[in-house]
């Protein structure tokens, strides 16, 4: 009973620590066995045991077991015996083990999966990443929130509120699934800041005509290799026909869980972490951000009026800094600026604009670079 309760005190230990780990019961035993019903062991991810479920013959193949329950996230129920028909999972969820090293008996071992809650990180301000934090949270998720511009009072929910450089930055102990609900505003900045992790989904939420915009200036402008774009999904969630924010937060929750378990029919996590390029927050500078000061607040590419205060996607072009509407615009500026630059923006030798400091102009490419 001593070693029951510490082993209980152990598992209660790593749980409140977020550790993942497997607890393994015996429930039933058919002599001669080595084990005793009620004994109990802890299998880590690194398939070393704490405690006694079995002998030489049984431990190898409950550890094996107990790694694919931390895999899929499911428990079961093993019988491990000499007499097995086969071994395979049974229609009552059974799993039959065969153990062919010992004289007779039979063991039923409990294998339980014990993983730390899993993190959600969402992108953007918008009614769908609000929901998103909301149900989330509800649904046992632990949920951050990134955006430059967000206020953390007006997401209660979030176990965190951070910048949008934060994507780039955060540290994380397992995987992260990411959300991208910015919907224009900064959607290819964000879904290259995740692909740029190792984490466990990056999903876009967007229409798929902007879903192929995205992908398209992924392939164009980032060098990520291919395989990492393959695993975006955009539009994110299940088809159910969602309307409101909250119906399409459920419809992305309910994906995330199918990849969570092990059920989803596509490739969720970004493949082999090859990435060319130099990540854009590490050659901004830790410092850096969008200038909005003496800028031109009307996108000369499609000629929206872009706010002042949300001014983030910057170039410049003969000595004058141009803001636009969404990262796209900007692609198509830088790549010919010739092409959309007013004339009468140009500035002469003797305007303000080109005595401005070249601070401005330099670090606002920087910042979008």
């Amino acid at each position: 009973m001593a070693v029951g309760r510490s082993i209980l005190a152990r598992a209660t230990e790593l749980e409140s620590s977020g550790r993942s780990f497997v607890f393994a019961t015996v429930v039933a035993v058919r002599r001669p066995t080595s084990a005793r019903p009620g004994a109990s062991g802890i299998v880590h991810p690194d398939g070393t045991i704490e405690g006694w479920v079995g002998g030489s013959c049984a431990q190898p193949v409950v550890v094996r077991e107990a790694l694919r329950a931390l895999a899929d996230g499911q428990p079961r129920l093993l019988r491990l015996s000499k007499d097995a028909p086969g071994e395979g999972r049974r229609g009552d969820g059974v799993v039959e083990l065969v153990m062919t090293c010992h004289s007779g008996g039979t063991l039923e071992i409990y294998v339980e999966p014990h993983l730390p809650a899993p993190h959600l990180w969402v992108a953007g301000t918008t009614p769908i990443a609000g929901a998103l934090v909301a149900l989330g949270a509800a649904s046992g998720w632990r949920v951050s929130l990134f955006d430059p511009v967000a206020d953390t009072e007006a997401f209660p929910a979030a176990e965190a509120v951070l910048g949008d450089r934060d994507l780039h930055l955060r540290e994380f102990d397992a995987p992260p699934y990411v959300v991208v609900a910015t919907q224009g505003v900064w959607d290819e900045e964000a879904v290259l800041a995740a692909l740029r992790r190792d984490v466990a989904y990056v999903g876009l939420v967007s229409s798929p005509t902007r879903a192929a915009v995205v992908r398209q200036w992924l392939r164009d402008e980032t060098g990520l290799a291919e395989e990492r774009i393959a695993a975006l999904r955009a539009p994110a969630g299940l088809d159910l026909g969602a309307e409101t924010a909250e119906e399409v937060a459920l419809s992305i929750l309910g994906e995330l869980i199918q990849v969570r378990h092990g059920r989803a029919g596509f490739v969720a996590a970004p493949g082999p972490a090859t990435i060319a390029g130099r990540d854009p927050a590490a050659a901004a500078g830790d410092d850096a951000g969008p200038i909005v000061d003496d800028i031109v607040l009307v996108d000369p590419v499609c000629g929206m009026t872009v706010d002042r205060k949300d001014a983030r996607h910057l170039a410049e072009h003969g000595g004058v800094v141009y803001a636009f509407c969404q990262m796209v615009c900007r692609t198509r500026f830088i790549h010919d600026p010739a092409a959309f630059a007013p004339a009468a923006f140009v500035p002469a030798a003797s305007t303000p604009a080109e005595s401005a400091p070249a601070s401005v102009s330099s670090k606002a490419t920087s910042a979008e670079a």
